[in-house]
């Protein structure tokens, strides 16, 4: 990989970057399993929305603001975590977070009015910060030379976490109701920490800085790292449209011609599952040819995505058949984004994915909330019309931008 540029608007670097010669397919293993587990906590909700909306006799649209309290609460976390990250030991801190997870969860179990499901599901997704802790961790201790494929493989487990998490709390919640889900979890994210204390390296920070000089140097970075910039606003245009279908899934399964419930709506997670068994593929192809070449395809396959559900949607085939699409297409643009990102600057990474990822789920939150409220006034056209003008959207600032010239492969163009 060719010498990256670092700028020095990015203050008290005490020593150089850490590049490691190899790493443990242990602690990839680890850390991709851990990521889906602790990502699942946000998206658990999703397939329950209408069993929820029913416990405490509110609408579709009041409903949807508890997905979008949950990922604006990521947000948060992001903020208020994630740049701690370069100068934190990081497993202590991962280890830490998990057990606020655990708290939070267990909160929203016992929540007996909506508006403390509202505050705590907003702790469950501040706590969901933890993955963007782990992800800059595994990009840490991976080689320059297999970083995307490494990335590639955490966030494969990513977004198995995020679509299984549907298919397991869709058919728990039918089968012993809602709350359960959250109890499991609890429990989960306890054995997670031990799990994580036990098996993963310590990481000696190389940053010392304090943590609102963390914040205002990240505001350095989006100033002057143009990559950085375009990589949030495309990400942030995935994952709206990623959240608009998801969050609207299972109110449009319960109308003809399916007339299904939560637990078949879970069960599209594994039809989604698709887009995780690309990713790894995916993070080789950002390692060989250049992440932004990726970029372009997966908005091009993400907006195909779109087109089909919405012409081909009340068939069965064809909403699995644009299902995968979405899937595939939001996973690749995600793992390349995060792969250039990543090759900006190693000292600062966690901030880097601050940033980033805080516009994706601030987006995601936007698009929770407009999905509902398009579903509730102009049904599957709204939802997939919001889809569609998002990827157009974003295939109007792909062709504005420039080439990642520092992160592109030797004879490859980014």
């Amino acid at each position: 990989m060719p010498a990256v540029h670092t700028t020095h608007s990015v203050p008290n670097l005490d020593e150089a970057p850490f590049e490691p010669k190899s790493i443990d397919p242990a602690h990839v293993w680890l850390m991709s399993i851990s990521v889906g587990m602790i990502v699942a906590n946000i998206y658990y909700i999703q397939p329950l929305l209408s069993s929820i909306a029913s416990t405490f006799r509110i609408s579709v649209a009041e409903v949807g603001t508890v997905a979008m309290a949950t990922q604006l609460g990521v947000a948060l976390g992001m903020l208020l975590f994630v740049p701690l990250g370069d100068t934190k030991e990081r497993r202590s801190l991962i280890v830490k977070l998990l057990l606020v997870s655990s708290t939070c969860l267990a909160l929203v179990a016992v929540s007996q009015s909506f508006f403390w499901l509202a505050v705590a599901s907003f702790g469950v997704g501040v706590a969901g910060a933890t993955v963007h802790v782990i992800v800059p961790f595994a990009a840490h201790l991976a080689p320059p030379a297999k970083r995307g494929a490494v990335v590639g493989s955490v966030l494969s487990g990513l977004l198995f976490g995020i679509l299984l998490a549907r298919t397991f709390s869709g058919l728990l919640g039918q089968w012993v109701g809602w709350r359960a889900v959250y109890w499991v979890a609890a429990g989960l994210m306890l054995i997670l920490a031990a799990l994580i204390r036990a098996q993963l390296p310590d990481s000696k920070p190389t940053l010392t800085m304090s943590w609102p000089n963390l914040v205002r140097s990240a505001g350095v970075l989006i100033r002057e790292q143009p990559v950085l910039r375009e990589a949030s606003l495309l990400g942030g245009i995935f994952f709206c449209a990623f959240s608009a279908f998801w969050t609207t899934l299972v109110f449009f399964l319960q109308t003809p011609p399916y007339h299904y419930g939560s637990g078949v709506t879970g069960l599209f997670g594994l039809v989604g599952a698709a887009g995780a068994l690309f990713a790894p593929f995916v993070g080789r192809l950002a390692d060989r040819y250049g992440a932004r070449r990726n970029v372009l395809a997966a908005l091009l396959v993400t907006l195909a995505s779109f087109a089909v559900m919405y012409f081909f949607g009340t068939n069965l085939i064809g909403l699995c058949l644009g299902v995968v699409l979405l899937d595939v297409g939001v996973q690749s643009g995600h793992i390349s984004n995060q792969t250039r990102i990543y090759s900006l600057l190693p000292e600062a990474r966690s901030r880097l994915n601050m940033v980033y990822m805080t516009s994706y789920f601030i987006a995601g939150a936007f698009g929770s909330s407009a999905g509902t409220l398009l579903w509730q006034r102009f049904g599957w056209g709204g939802v997939c019309g919001l889809g569609s003008c998002l990827l157009i959207l974003g295939c109007a600032v792909f062709a504005s931008g420039q080439p990642d010239l520092a992160s592109a492969p030797k004879g490859a163009k980014a």
